[in-house]
């Protein structure tokens, strides 16, 4: 079977069930539904629950992270070069989007798959994004 939509999943999605957030049911049956070969994960929003899960000294919730999406579901890491950098500032200036939201959006962009984030701040026109209840309910 095809997968027709791929996913960057943002930092706060996978943040809310790892820790038992409000969004965290919503989060959860998003991952529960969609296939793990159509969902995308960014270094930054790796880096970011690191230093997250790290300053909460959840160092176990962090290497159970790492294990179920890398070695288990084997989601894709996906990055910027040095060069595709100059387009976040870019983003960020014509977006104004935080620097965060702009490299998501630029791997987005690169990798040509569609934002999931509970962020309202990507609500710009020209970004393909969702919030995982869009996905749950088929809109």
């Amino acid at each position: 079977m095809e997968i027709k939509i791929k996913y960057l999943v943002d930092t706060n999605v996978w943040l809310e069930p790892l820790l038992q957030q409000e969004q965290a049911p919503a989060a959860s049956k998003f991952f529960d539904i969609t296939p793990a070969e159509a969902l995308y994960v960014s270094d930054f929003s790796i880096h970011s629950i690191g230093v997250i899960l790290s300053r909460l000294k959840k160092y176990t919730v962090f290497e159970k992270f790492i294990n179920d999406l890398f070695i288990n579901a084997q989601i894709e890491l996906l990055s910027l070069n040095s060069v595709e950098l100059l387009e976040v500032m870019d983003n960020i200036q014509k977006l104004k989007l935080d620097f965060d939201d702009a490299y998501q959006y630029s791997v987005a962009k690169k990798y040509d798959l569609t934002i999931v984030t509970f962020d309202k701040d990507f609500n710009v026109k020209g970004i393909k994004r969702k919030n995982p209840t869009d996905i749950i309910y088929g809109k």
